[in-house]
């Protein structure tokens, strides 16, 4: 399996240094206290019986593709997502980044971790377009193939997801680099793309599953790119539609109108027939 190398060029320079800095932590609509309220108890329902599960045999050879396509150089991994607050790997390294010709874009349907079939969830991925800020780690030269074996088991779950493995050229202090991403321009019917960001923000204060919340990844993922001096206008609006979402769910905000658009759960229902929403 070769990992696909992107072809998108960087056409601006770097974050300049007064923008990348922490000049302030924002305070997030989006709090540990909204977030609380988007938990609950949620069995765990087992491998996805509609997908093949990667093989040790499958796991190994991927991982040894990407060793042998790192060359011998330094490994760098760009994270944009839960990679930024919960690395799978011995980091030594870690720099702010940017990667042109993709975006952040909640457009992966899921039915578990943090979702399940009666509330389905969408998670993060790199779509095509735009420019996406996020932190570059470099990997340690120890156990590099067993480092990148743990990367792969938890992020790629069959054979077909591997397709979405990219090597992208990234911007960073150091000059132009090359990182590995995960979920990079994904395709198949699980993808659900231009969806309204209102009513992105709705599934995400509502799915759960029994790794958490989507809210509680999206609050993680806002907060500890703020720590890092990364924004993200597309998350940071989101983050402001989940948390009044989430109140008036609970009706903590009796003014709060509706945040969905005419005929959109009626849409997308019939788009994927096991999407069901609890108004």
């Amino acid at each position: 399996m070769q990992v696909l190398v992107s072809t998108a060029s960087p056409q601006h320079e770097f974050i300049p240094e007064e923008e990348s800095h922490i000049r302030s932590l924002r305070t997030m609509a989006l709090t540990a206290e909204l977030v609380s309220l988007s938990l609950r108890q949620e069995s765990d329902p087992g491998p996805d019986p509609d997908r093949v599960a990667l093989s040790e045999e499958e796991l190994q050879a991927i991982s040894k593709s990407i060793y042998r396509e790192a060359a011998g150089g330094p490994l760098w991994v760009f994270a944009y997502g839960s990679l930024i607050w919960k690395p799978d790997f011995d980091a030594v390294e870690w720099q702010r980044a940017r990667v042109f010709g993709w975006h952040r874009s909640f457009c992966l349907q899921m039915t578990r971790w943090r979702a399940t079939e009666a509330l389905p969830g969408l998670m993060m991925a790199l779509d095509q377009g735009g420019e996406c800020n996020g932190v570059t780690y470099r990997l340690s030269e120890e156990d590099r193939i067993g480092q990148i074996r743990r990367m792969i088991r938890r992020e790629i779950g069959t054979l077909a997801d591997a397709s979405f493995i990219r090597w992208v050229p990234i911007e960073a202090s150091q000059g132009t680099l090359r990182a590995l991403a995960f979920w990079a321009g994904p395709r198949g019917k699980r993808v659900l793309r231009r969806l309204p960001l209102e009513n992105v923000a709705e599934v995400l204060a509502k799915a759960c599953g029994h790794m958490g919340s989507c809210a509680e990844y999206l609050y993680l993922t806002v907060k500890h790119l703020e720590e890092k001096g990364i924004r993200d206008r597309y998350l940071w609006r989101l983050q402001g539609l989940v948390a009044d979402e989430i109140k008036r769910i609970h009706g903590l905000e009796a003014a709060y109108p509706p945040k969905s658009a005419p005929g959109f759960q009626a849409s997308l229902r019939s788009r994927l027939l096991a999407w069901v929403f609890c108004l």
